[in-house]
């Protein structure tokens, strides 16, 4: 597990931590069955609270792609790709979702948004 966290950042560090994690699943860098660090290992390690890592466990658990088996720890669970796919899938859709009422709110047309981004792509 790679993780890079920026104070700098405008995201939570929770929400950091969900994204960088929820990425290196659905890319096959962190396996089914990988066991994730305990929480206080983790938090150790990142220099950041118990709870946020606590959070991010958590909220890593309501998507999906982690299970947590009492005394043992959490571990990435097992996916079909057509699963990876759709968890993929949801995410994005919900990440454009926010961003396209950003864009809406300057008064930019879906054509103005997609030329930005392939300028950017």
């Amino acid at each position: 597990m790679n993780v890079s966290i920026s104070n700098a950042s405008e995201k939570p560090i929770y929400q950091q931590l969900v994204e960088q994690i929820s990425a290196q699943i659905l890319k096959g860098e962190l396996e089914s069955g990988y066991c994730l660090p305990p929480i206080r290992q983790a938090a150790l390690e990142l220099g950041v609270s118990v709870i946020t890592v606590k959070k991010a466990w958590e909220e890593l658990e309501r998507s999906g792609l982690i299970n947590t088996v009492t005394g043992k720890g959490c571990f990435v669970a097992e996916f079909s790709s057509d699963k990876i796919l759709q968890i993929r899938n949801e995410m994005i859709l919900k990440q454009m979702e926010n961003d396209t009422s950003y864009y809406k709110s300057f008064g930019l047309t879906m054509d103005e948004v997609m030329e930005l981004l392939k300028k950017i792509y």
